[in-house]
C-alpha cells in the first residue's frame, strides 16, 4: 500500500468531505479527510490506482488539488 497527503482547496462543509469520501471509495480507495487543514490523506494500492487518477476523481468533484 502507498500514502500519500494531498492539499484539497475549496472544502468548506461536512458535504464536501463525504462527497470527496464517497468518490474515493468508487475508485478503491481508502481517504481521511480533514476539513480543518484541507488535507486528504489517501492509502491505494498502486497496481490498480495511481495518484493522478485520485487527484482527477476530487477534481471531478469541484475540489482543487494541489
Amino acid at each position: 500500500m502507498t500514502n500519500a497527503t494531498l492539499t484539497v482547496q475549496g472544502m468548506s462543509c461536512n458535504h464536501c468531505v463525504n462527497s470527496i469520501k464517497g468518490a474515493l471509495s468508487e475508485i478503491g480507495v481508502e481517504g481521511k479527510v480533514d476539513l480543518q487543514s484541507k488535507t486528504v490523506q489517501v492509502d491505494f494500492d498502486e497496481n490498480k490506482v495511481n495518484l493522478e487518477k485520485i487527484k482527477e476523481t476530487i477534481e471531478d468533484q469541484g475540489y482543487e488539488v494541489n
